[in-house]
């Protein structure tokens, strides 16, 4: 009984040793070589209703190409975002994507990113302004200018050539707040009789651009006949504070395209959007990290076209 007993046992050790050699747990890749590569994505602000479809567009791309993605949320936090990077390059990532929180403030993760040897892709705020990337570095997205120009350009064919406009601005520290302003001054300024009344920070939220739309009802009555805002969120929050107040003859446009704000102006109550592809910048994203991972040389830079959606061409992206 020992004897057949200690044979057991022998067997039993045998078998998980050859268990064990044998690999084939789940990290592997679908080729039962390497364990899947991983993408850190750093995300600036999930409580902005765009940035969830930038990250579910690179999580889609990723699954297609076979790589995992980590998505930290800083929660518009700059020194908590460094911190993520930084954890992601400590675990050894395979290539680090960034939405930043603070576009003048990335200069910490690109030389921590870079002396790393891993590749680094941000995404939808340029920290570069005119000048190309760094070697190792990619910047997808689009000309935030050009959205701020779309806008100008149809509120002057809506408006004509006269009346009190307010700008509801994002975070002043990202580009896109700065340059999509910029765009609607660019065009605004050609026209003497077109006032800008106004321009707040409203922080890409739907309750402040409520909120600040409600004050300046106050402040400039019917002098109020437009609202530009820097995202779709806050120009739905103005929207809102003008049916309150029966205000519906102000013209109101965003940016983003969100399905919100897409089914409001199929609907009327929104004269405007620009789309700006989250599916887009997210998946092209990841493409890029994944030629980069892979001994490839992308193109440092990959912009992303914006759009103007109006009644006339909404049902196109309902």
């Amino acid at each position: 009984m020992k004897k057949i007993l200690a044979i057991l046992l022998v067997l039993v050790l045998a078998l998980g040793m050859l268990t064990a050699c044998g690999g084939g747990g789940s990290e592997e890749g679908s080729d039962g070589g390497d364990a899947a590569k991983t993408i850190g994505f750093a995300q600036c602000n999930l409580n902005d209703t765009f940035q969830t479809y930038v990250v579910d567009a690179a999580k889609a791309k990723a699954e297609e190409l076979g790589y995992k993605v980590d998505v930290q949320d800083a929660q518009e936090d700059v020194v908590k975002q460094q911190d993520q990077v930084n954890t992601m390059i400590e675990q050894g990532y395979d290539a680090i994507m960034v939405v930043p929180v603070d576009t003048s403030a990335m200069g910490p993760i690109t030389d921590a990113v870079t002396k790393a040897g891993i590749p680094l892709i941000y995404v939808n705020r340029n920290p570069f302004g005119t000048e190309q990337p760094p070697a190792g570095v990619y910047y997808v997205g689009s000309q935030e200018i050009v959205a701020g120009e779309l806008q100008g350009k149809y509120l002057i064919e809506k408006m004509g050539e006269k009346g009190g406009v307010g700008i509801l601005m994002g975070i002043l520290s990202n580009e896109g707040a700065v340059k999509r302003t910029e765009g609607n001054e660019s065009i605004l300024s050609k026209y003497p009789d077109v006032k800008i009344l106004a321009k707040e920070a409203g922080d890409w939220q739907s309750d402040k651009g409520m909120s600040i739309t409600e004050n300046w009802l106050t402040a400039y009555g019917k002098d109020l006949t437009a609202i530009l805002a820097n995202n779709d969120n806050m120009a739905i929050g103005a929207r809102q504070a003008l049916e309150a107040a029966g205000r519906t003859d102000v013209i109101v446009m965003g940016v983003d395209a969100i399905p919100d704000a897409v089914k409001l102006v199929k609907e009327g109550k929104l004269d405007a959007t620009v789309l700006q592809d989250a599916k887009g910048q997210g998946g092209s994203g990841v493409e890029v990290a994944a030629k980069a991972v892979s001994g490839e040389t992308p193109d440092s830079i990959t912009w992303i076209d914006f759009v103007l959606i109006t009644p006339e061409n909404v049902d196109q992206y309902l």
